[in-house]
């Protein structure tokens, strides 16, 4: 009731359309988090993650490499993508929570859904996108559908600085001089946290919590430096409910649609039959579901003559 309706009004947002039929482009805020965010389609909600590191940002969707996810699903799906906080090229920002990356990230993921009152959703992220949704199936598994998991990344042993490396050098650098309140000591601290601390598989969540996860996970695995092949594999192998596609799926560039269709083939299985994923509004109360005044409660069928429970369909697992 009252505590849901202040923590849907917390969030303070500014949008702005960007013209008829457009995607809307709307700013978020929580707090010193204050996040970008675009929304195009209708449907069941599906929450697009793009690749590109902490430089990740909705232009690494909309770029087309390797597809574009909103052209492809916005037909059938409400499409909402997000610039990561702080990513250089993109107009999200808020503080380094230095003890804390990969938790802070989710935050701003869940937050943006809380905010647009989803309960409910599915989620296709490419890159950096793998180890963010396995961070959103260990924190919201309840409001995960499915998830596909595009090129992947992940720590290779032989290259378990990729990552530190890489920030340090095309991330850090740009961010210090747009905030002179952070310095590389920090960008130093947090990367370190983030990517050092520990270096091993997903980096956000262990094997264990992989072979227990029961959210339906589609992975279609690359082979680059950042991309490992075997750590794709591996986690598809330890998910109970994983689907893989075929590999190489991006090469020849005549195998992305079959790619794109196996995505959609996926998301279809595994979508509601009849939800919006849309959260019931705060106000509707108990009220709606007392009986008539001067009337006890109804009896269930079962209990009257000559009648039988429905039977109760479970939904799909």
């Amino acid at each position: 009731g009252a505590a849901a309706t202040v923590m849907a009004a917390a969030p303070r947002v500014f949008a702005q359309q960007t013209g008829q039929g457009g995607a809307a482009m709307s700013f978020y805020e929580k707090g010193p988090v204050r996040i970008r965010y675009e929304e195009a389609g209708s449907g069941f909600p599906l929450l697009l993650i793009a690749g590109g590191g902490l430089n990740s940002t909705i232009a690494g969707l909309t770029g087309g490499n390797p597809f574009n996810p909103i052209e492809e699903f916005k037909g059938e799906y409400r499409c909402i993508a997000s610039d990561l906080r702080n990513a250089n090229a993109g107009q999200s920002s808020g503080p380094l929570e230095i003890e804390r990356p990969w938790d802070a990230y989710t935050d701003d993921h869940l937050g943006l859904m809380d905010h647009l009152r989803i309960e409910k959703f599915m989620v296709l992220g490419f890159c950096i996108g793998g180890p963010f949704i396995w961070n959103l199936l260990r924190r919201a598994p309840d409001r995960i559908v499915a998830a596909v998991l595009a090129q992947p990344s992940g720590s290779r042993p032989e290259m378990r600085d990729l990552f530190y490396d890489t920030n340090m050098k095309g991330w850090g650098p740009e961010l210090v001089k747009r905030r002179p309140e952070i310095t590389m000591e920090m960008v130093d601290r947090f990367l370190t946290r983030m990517y050092r601390t520990n270096p091993d598989f997903v980096f956000t969540v262990t094997r264990d919590f992989v072979r227990t996860c029961q959210t339906p996970v589609l992975i279609l695995p690359d082979d680059i430096p950042a991309h490992p092949y075997a750590v794709a594999m591996e986690a598809a192998m330890l998910a109970p409910k994983a689907e893989v596609s075929m590999f190489p799926w991006k090469e020849p560039k005549e195998r992305i649609p079959l790619a794109i269709r196996q995505i959609r083939s996926f998301l279809r299985a595994h979508r509601p039959a009849s939800a919006s994923g849309v959260r019931p509004a705060a106000c509707e109360s108990l009220r709606s579901r007392r009986p008539p005044r001067g009337r006890g409660p109804r009896r269930p069928p079962s209990s009257r003559p000559g009648r039988f429970a429905p039977s109760l369909a479970l939904p799909a697992a």
